[in-house]
């Protein structure tokens, strides 16, 4: 009987978090085909990356909100999606309720990969974009071992990409 009670302790707790996580709005695009063109070209490659970065965090903090780094390469395909897609409505306005996002060049990979080092993600990316999801509070990394899951973002859609976002949120 207690090891019941034990199991279904763990089992609701292990549920908060998804439970916690706000749900991603509905997005007016069914494909990537859709977005606004040009695609946008997010990362200022003259950027100070260390300065941006603690500047957000800063502002995460203080706003009780995640922080979001996008570490990529305007020249990557797929982060350029991630950045049209986070320019749509609705979850443009939605995302800036619950994540202060800075993104970061790294070159062709071998630009501000410091920044990922910090947070534990090592100096080789496995891919771009790579994003990061810290608690500004303790300075952790919440997406451990997701970092690259957008690596691939042409492989989804934007819905998908949305509610990838919105599961750390």
């Amino acid at each position: 009987m207690k090891t019941k009670i034990v199991v279904a302790a763990f089992a609701m707790i292990m549920t908060i978090p998804l439970m916690a996580a706000a749900p991603a709005p509905r997005l007016p695009v069914a494909s990537f085909d859709q977005l606004p063109k040009p695609l946008p070209l997010p990362y200022d490659e003259s950027a100070n990356a260390d300065g941006a970065v603690a500047a957000a965090k800063l502002r995460a903090h203080r706003a009780h909100k995640l922080l979001l780094i996008d570490l990529g390469g305007n020249w990557c395909l797929d982060c350029r999606l991630l950045a049209g897609t986070m320019e749509l409505a609705p979850l443009k306005p939605w995302l800036g309720r619950h994540y202060e996002i800075v993104t970061v060049d790294i070159g062709r990979f071998d630009k501000n990969l410091q920044i990922a080092a910090r947070y534990g993600a090592g100096t080789k990316l496995a891919g771009v974009p790579a994003v990061l999801i810290v608690d500004p509070r303790t300075d952790r990394l919440v997406n451990a071992g997701s970092i690259a899951a957008l690596a691939d973002a042409r492989s989804m859609t934007p819905q998908a990409l949305a509610d990838w976002l919105a599961k750390w949120a």
